[in-house]
């Protein structure tokens, strides 16, 4: 038997229960991963409270979407991975698991200098930071606000904008300020009078918004004037403001192992506020759900 983390209806982290199961066996051109870490999100709790379920969602429900482990089975007609490849990467749900069954396009290869912890942290948050990055072309004339930008999308949001040449204003409470800034970051604070703020620490008119907090920072970059079309949100209903929702699109292992080497090589930075045994699921979502963690946490399926 193995472990996997469950719950039979909606409701707060306390609905999480540990179950015992039996280890899946992986159906043709799908693979067997031994889990040993798995990030956990924002939109995994929201689906636990019921907010992304559709006709279609059933009970028991797995949960978590990101993971890293060890290809320890194959299904038929499997030809990218070997059994004992170290790979991270997304799954529908469920990676919060001893065993879990991936299709092998979703996942890319662990490179050796990427520890265990930031690989389970990496795939889905990185990938989201990079496709919303990605669909504003930016250059070095442009002038970057990002809410919630010592989050586990938005740190990666910022620094990959960095990267890209643009100036960076980051909004985060007050305790992550240094750490923003020793990332190149321009730190605010959130709260009333942030249009002021983020005027002050600009040094030219802000022309593209990255959102990851809300409605508030929406709110933020129309009344600094930026153009409808260079504000991208994940975390509100862009049709009430006209603007874009560009998120994570289909998984891409080739952007994974991308954004792998750039961890590796230390052009960023994946911060790991916290980790949490299997049996503490519970008490990371706690955590998760009370905000202002800094950068991701992660559950440690196996030990080190």
């Amino acid at each position: 038997m193995s472990r996997a983390v469950k719950y039979h209806q909606f409701g707060p982290a306390s609905v999480l229960r540990i179950e015992e199961v039996d280890p899946p066996r992986p159906r043709p051109g799908k693979v067997r991963i031994a889990v040993r870490t798995a990030g956990i999100n924002p939109a995994d709790y929201k689906t636990r409270e019921g907010m992304f379920s559709g006709p279609s969602f059933t009970f028991p429900a797995g949960i978590g979407r990101e993971l890293a482990g060890v290809v320890d089975a194959l299904g038929d007609d499997v030809t990218r991975f070997a059994v004992g490849d170290e790979v991270f990467g997304t799954v529908a749900s469920g990676a919060i698991a001893d065993f879990m069954i991936a299709n092998p396009a979703n996942l890319a290869v662990k490179p050796e200098g990427l520890d265990w912890v930031t690989a389970g942290g990496l795939a889905l948050a990185g990938q989201t930071a990079h496709d919303a990055v990605a669909s504003q072309h930016l250059t070095a004339d442009d002038v970057v606000l990002v809410s919630a930008a010592a989050g586990g999308v938005g740190v990666i949001v910022a620094q990959l904008a960095r990267l890209a040449g643009a100036t960076v204003v980051g909004t985060a409470s007050q305790r992550q300020h240094a750490f923003l800034e020793s990332l190149g970051v321009l730190p605010v604070a959130y709260g009333e009078g942030l249009v002021e703020r983020v005027r002050a620490v600009a040094p030219r008119p802000v022309t593209v918004v990255f959102d990851q907090h809300g409605r508030e920072t929406i709110e933020v970059a129309i009344a600094l004037g930026v153009d409808r079309s260079r504000i991208n949100t994940i975390a509100t209903e862009p049709a009430e403001f006209g603007i874009e929702r560009v998120g994570r699109g289909p998984a891409n292992p080739a952007t994974l192992e991308r954004l792998a080497a750039l961890v590796v090589d230390g052009s960023i930075v994946i911060p790991i506020d916290s980790t949490y045994p299997l049996e503490r699921t519970r008490d990371a979502f706690v955590e998760l759900e009370a905000g202002h963690t800094r950068g991701k946490i992660v559950i440690e399926v196996a030990a080190s």
